[in-house]
């Protein structure tokens, strides 16, 4: 297998999940940056969409988009299952994962590429600026939900880390990175983001 990777959250959350499993596969940088990844060899190959990450399986075709991935290494490398054991744990973890991704991931990250990211994806997406300040609304909001719905367990999905703390996490990082910082009331997320960056995957990924 080969892992197709370049900056941003979304490889940032197969990297943590590999990290987490101590999985390790061979990379292939993509230069998101210069747009690599919406050209031929990449757009026609690896993935139409355009985007990364990207897994390429043994046979040589490619599974693309996060969770998928996430899903396949869990399978192939079953050991520390990031996904649940049984299967009531992982319809929880495909729960949360669905809430954190819909409540936040995608608010955010289009309030970001509508606004500060605006230069780069303008000229390869469809944007809509005048939502910009609309969508990272949005994304507060489900991080004021999520806060709640944390209350003091120690994990999204209760005493376990899962993929939807992984999802979680990647995007609160780039979000602080980005003008989208996590704010000092949700103390519940705040006090769970801290324990996550103390976590030797948060550096090594």
């Amino acid at each position: 297998m080969k892992f197709y990777t370049s900056v941003g959250p979304n490889p940032r959350v197969v990297k943590l999940f590999m990290a987490e499993k101590g999985i390790t596969l061979p990379e292939v940088e993509v230069d998101l940056r210069g747009g690599e990844n919406r050209r031929p060899p990449y757009s026609t190959e690896v993935n139409p969409s355009g985007q990364t990450p990207a897994l390429e399986l043994d046979d040589g075709s490619f599974v693309t988009e996060i969770t998928a991935i996430c899903e396949y290494l869990d399978e192939r490398f079953p050991e520390n299952s990031l996904l649940g054991d049984t299967a009531e744990e992982r319809a929880k973890t495909r729960m949360w994962t669905r809430r954190v991704d819909l409540k936040f991931c995608e608010p955010m990250a289009n309030g970001f590429r509508f606004a500060e990211g605006l230069p780069m994806f303008e000229p390869r997406m469809r944007c809509l600026p005048d939502a910009a300040a609309g969508l990272k609304a949005v994304a507060q909001d489900g991080l004021a939900w999520l806060d709640a719905q944390l209350g003091d367990r120690p994990f999204l999905a209760g005493d376990k880390l899962t993929l939807a703390d992984v999802l979680l996490f990647a995007f609160v990082e780039f979000g602080n990175a980005v003008g989208q910082p996590l704010s000092a009331e949700y103390a519940n997320i705040n006090r769970w983001f801290a324990a996550m960056q103390a976590r030797p995957s948060a550096t090594t990924a």
